[in-house]
């Protein structure tokens, strides 16, 4: 139907909305396109009006959700158009479907600044207004000097300067290296002397972002920034229409006190009391009102001030008026400023002066746990663990426990963490602390984890005061029915330990401490099996001389075990039998383990780790640069090189148990009743290293964590490499791994352990390089370099030479994907050991999957891209034989680990899979890619693959990636891509009877 007049679009409009569901919005939108189509195509019989009328239509279309791949050439067009309205349509239209890179966009840039430096003001204004949303690097090299002539031109009007500053804002944001603002400072503080309101909050805009660049620069600006505040908070000459509720502008009060944040201190003491008046005036005019959308301006305003008054570190009695009104915050019924409150409350415990001041509101905070939203609970939580010290340890603790009854699951591992601390740091006695860890465990063992009790075992080790209470402590509640079998673990390893000092209390004799640890065996897993195992041979040794049945009773135990599936068990119970059998000498053999040495407690480094940027860290770190740590301390009376006094040597085996892998063993040299201090075992030193779990536990406990999920070590070197010291890794193995995974060792060989951790947004990602020295010795001459394949852009952070005895040093790596490649960065990693020098090159995984984003796609989703991308090169099939046979749904995991999303029922065939994703790079930016494998239920050793792109490079790159993925081609023997030839394809032809997604499309 030919549409004539603006009346057209209307029509097409209103058929639009009357369409009564999706497909008949397709077809009508496909029609309306292909008419669109045909008539750009006669370009030279368009009008201008005509051209603006269809364009309109274009933008309405994309507007609905549809893609418009064509006629942007013809909006472009309309921006060199004489008259308004299809100027206004053409930079409209350009806005909105092209991007800074569109190539289009390079025929207009003369037109625009013959706009942007004319004397048309609605042209000037459309013009900055297309810039300022666009904001790319060409516009900014030609543009950006004519947009700083218009923002201090004494010519130009307020409407035409205010979109100067934000285009300039925008251009100075995406490209600082291109927009020269030096030595602005002077026109600056001549733009914020603007008496109109609207040109001075866009110029506030523009002032912040260039003082958080380099605040330096403006410092004669700051009591420009008061002097606005002064006016604001005295309302004085401020128009009407930026009054807010009877608020004076609060988007220009709050833009400037966020400006004035950037200056490290204010030393005019003149400037310095007129901001402080504003803030009090501030702080004492702010209330609660009925009001929704003035509260909202108020409170903007208010804890803006709150910031700026925490970074000007103001005066006491200032901080207590802001702990105040923050304190008639969380008691209003609002939940939206109980949660403001909350949360900058907790900011204010950054100064340290104000924590007793916000005690005076522990009471309305602990009542806060209880609120039915849990956001404001979880901000409650964050600032009781702020807030507690010492003086209320014990009132904040008690509390947590009893909230851990009733807390939602999602909280309380974080619950029984943040307990655990707090009972670590602030006890008052030891007992204390042992009670609350074990009702922590009784309450919530399954959020507990095992280096909660590990530290609770290193304390009780420690301290020989405190080691009969905590067995007596174990033996209670090993009298109840049914416990947690952590509880379990906790107090057969206690009891093993040092039931012996309870055996003068009824109940607690050698046999009925065996009877009642043993009668729970049959309801644990495997790992608790070896800790019971370990406790009923220290139960043997202390009974000496034993008694028959009780001896008996655990010789019938261990010989029953020696035959067990589990080769931890079985070791456990062969060598215990055999030690058994050695009478007297069994209690030196068996004796107390000795104190662990002094170390940084484990569960606040994993706190650390896990919520870094969080209000309430801060705040732990700001408090405890000033005051003392009460926490308490394990602590090791022999000197780290005490020399032992050997008469009887004896090299006993004690198994430990983890998590990932039961068979890891410590050897420990004992003699007489005491263990020597020799070498920390390698995963001690790094048990900071990427993962929280890391901690160093009890003898006959694994102390560390497995780094990554499968156990899996990596290596993947290039070449030969001759080094005299090897890697004790698996070379192929550890590649692959990380190629999914995003944390785990890299390389380790006996010196050096290099862990990986990457975060991938995009077309970016930042990896963390941890390099850490296993050894007593420093490792010299480190050197790290990358060598960088084309596609990808990386940045290392500078390495040091030098890595200190039993340190770890972090250095961030940069990435960004320019385009789609499978070839692998290497990093060329030397360091001497001694005479010893090491060089090893290692693949890094930034991988072409790690810059795949998931996406699922349903069926009108999926087939409209298909069909339009019809043929080679876009749209590759090959054959794919050699095969690992796999079922199909160990097919589809292998494909959604690579974040290709299998998109179930997708396909009408059963026995196929169809997968999507979107993949990011700086030069195609998001690109949707289609994936169908067709398998042959018959044959599992080959398939029919079809890979689909909107770029002909990516799709061959991911058609290799799959194959390779599906028949095991080892990484290290593929050549390089620039050196492929290339696939050899088929066309795809709908009259083929195995044409893809066949009779849907």
């Amino acid at each position: 139907m030919a549409l004539s007049g603006m009346r057209g679009l209307s029509v097409f409009i209103s058929e639009i909305r009357g369409c009564q569901n999706k497909e008949q919005e397709r077809l009508r939108v496909d029609k309306e396109l292909g008419n669109i189509r045909t008539r750009f195509k006669n370009e030279k019989g368009l009008t201008p009006y005509e051209k603006k009328k269809y364009v309109w239509k274009m933008l309405y279309i994309f507007m609905l959700g549809y893609d418009v791949d064509f006629g942007h050439m013809e909006a472009v067009s309309l921006i060199s158009a004489p008259k308004y309205p299809e100027k206004q349509v053409g930079y409209l239209v350009t806005s909105c479907l092209l991007n800074e890179n569109h190539d289009f966009l390079r025929l207009a840039i003369n037109t625009i600044r013959n706009d942007i430096i004319g004397r048309n003001e609605t042209f000037q204004c459309l013009a900055l207004t297309l810039v300022g949303n666009i904001g790319g690097r060409e516009f900014a090299e030609s543009l950006a000097p004519d947009v700083q002539k218009l923002l201090i031109s004494s010519s130009c009007r307020p409407l035409v300067k205010k979109k100067a500053a934000l285009c300039l804002l925008r251009l100075f944001r995406k490209n600082p290296d291109v927009v020269n603002v030096d030595g602005w400072s002077d026109r600056m503080a001549q733009l914020l002397d603007e008496r109109n309101l609207g040109v001075l909050t866009s110029s506030m805009s523009l002032f912040v972002s260039l003082v958080s660049n380099n605040h330096e620069a403006y410092w004669s600006c700051l009591p420009k920034c008061v002097k606005v505040l002064e006016i604001l908070a005295r309302n004085q000459d401020v128009p009407q229409e930026y009054t807010y509720y009877g608020i004076p502008s609060p988007w220009l009060q709050v833009k400037t006190m966020r400006a004035l944040q950037y200056f490290p201190t204010i030393e005019d003491p003149n400037t310095r009391r007129a901001l402080f008046e504003v803030l009090q005036r501030v702080l004492m005019g702010t209330d609660v009102v009925k009001n929704v959308n003035k509260n909202n301006a108020s409170h903007a305003v208010l804890f803006e001030a709150l910031a700026l008054v925490m970074h000007l570190d103001a005066e006491k009695e200032m901080m207590s008026q802001c702990v105040a009104l923050l304190g008639k915050f969380i008691a209003v019924r609002e939940p939206n400023i109980r949660y403001l409150g909350l949360e900058n409350m907790t900011r204010m415990l950054m100064v340290t002066d104000v924590q007793e001041i916000i005690k005076r509101h522990q009471a309305q905070i602990i009542t806060s746990l209880k609120d039915p939203d849990i956001s404001i609970r979880r901000r409650a939580l964050d600032l009781l663990y702020a807030m507690c010290d010492v003086s209320n340890a014990k009132d904040i603790v008690e509390e947590l426990l009893q909230y851990l009854g009733t807390a939602e699951f999602t909280m309380r591992e974080e619950l029984a963490l943040k307990a655990a601390i707090l009972a670590e740091k602030f006890a008052p006695d030891l007992s204390w602390y042992v009670d609350v860890i074990l009702q922590l465990i009784d309450k919530a063992g399954d959020f507990v984890s095992d280096d909660i009790w590990f530290r609770v075992v290193q304390f009780v080790t420690n301290n020989e005061d405190l080691q009969p209470y905590a067995a007596l402590k174990a033996r209670e509640y090993l009298d109840k029915p049914a416990i947690h079998e952590t509880m379990m673990k906790v107090s057969a390893y206690l009891l093993g330990e040092y039931s012996h000092l309870l055996s003068r209390r009824p109940g607690c004799s050698p046999k009925e401490i065996f009877g009642i640890i043993h009668e729970k065996l049959p309801t644990v897993s495997t790992p608790t099996i070896s800790i019971l195992l370990s406790s009923y041979a220290k139960i043997l040794m202390h009974s000496q001389p034993p008694d028959p049945e009780l001896q008996n009773q655990i010789w019938a135990i261990f010989s029953k075990y020696e035959t067990s599936i589990d080769a931890e068990i079985q070791q456990r119970a062969v060598e215990y039998f055999a030690l058994s059998k050695k009478g007297a000498a069994l209690i030196d053999i068996l004796a107390e383990m000795p104190k662990f040495p002094e170390r940084e407690s484990s569960l606040i480094k994993r706190a650390e780790d896990t919520e870094a940027d969080t209000a309430e860290l801060s705040a732990i770190k700001s408090r405890a640069q000033q005051q003392a740590s009460n926490a308490l301390v394990v602590t090791d009376q022999q000197p780290a090189n005490h020399p032992l006094q050997v008469t009887q040597l004896a090299m006993v085996k004690i198994p430990s148990i983890n998590e990932e892998n039961n068979h890891v063993d410590q050897e420990v040299t004992q003699t007489n009743g005491s263990l020597g201090e020799g070498e920390p075992q390698n995963g001690d030193i790094f048990g900071d290293l990427l993962s929280p779990l890391a901690i160093e536990g009890p003898p006959g406990v694994s102390g560390t964590e497995t780094l990554s999920e499968d156990g899996a070590l990596a290596l993947a070197p290039i070449g030969e490499q001759e080094n005299a010291v090897k890697p004790i890794v698996d070379i192929a193995e550890i590649f692959h791994a990380l190629c999914v995974k995003d944390s785990g060792v890299l390389y380790e060989d006996p010196y050096v352990q290099i862990g990986i951790k990457a975060e991938w947004r995009g077309h970016q990602g930042r990896l963390v390089l941890f390099l850490g020295n296993k050894t007593t010795s420093s490792l010299d001459s480190v050197q790290a370099v990358i060598l960088s394949p084309s596609h990808l852009k990386l940045e290392l952070s500078s390495v040091p030479e030098v890595i200190p005895p039993r340190a770890q040093v972090q250095c961030p790596l940069e990435v960004v994907n320019l385009r789609p490649s499978r070839d692998v960065a290497v990093l060329d990693f030397s360091y001497k050991f001694g005479t010893s020098l090491v060089d090893n090159k290692l693949r890094l995984p930034a991988v072409l999957n790690k810059f795949f984003q998931p996406i699922t796609l349903s069926a009108e989703e999926f087939f409209p891209q298909w069909r339009t991308l019809a043929a080679p090169p876009l749209k590759l099939q090959e054959v794919v034989r050699g095969v690992r046979p796999m079922s199909l749904g160990e097919m589809a995991n292998l494909l959604n680990s690579l974040k290709l999303i299998v998109s179930p029922g997708l396909d009408p065939n059963a026995n196929n899979l169809v997968a999507s994703t979107t993949f990011y790079s700086e030069s195609t930016r998001s690109m949707l890619c289609l994936v169908r494998i067709e398998t042959d239920p018959a044959d599992r050793t080959q398939l029919r693959m079809t890979v689909a792109s909107g770029d002909p490079t990516l799709t061959f790159e991911l058609k290799e990636l799959i194959k390779e993925q599906l028949i095991s081609i080892p990484t290290a023997s593929r050549p390089p891509v620039h050196q492929q030839p290339q696939p050899t394809t088929q066309p795809i032809s709908s009259s083929d009877p195995g044409a893809l997604l066949a009779g849907l499309l």
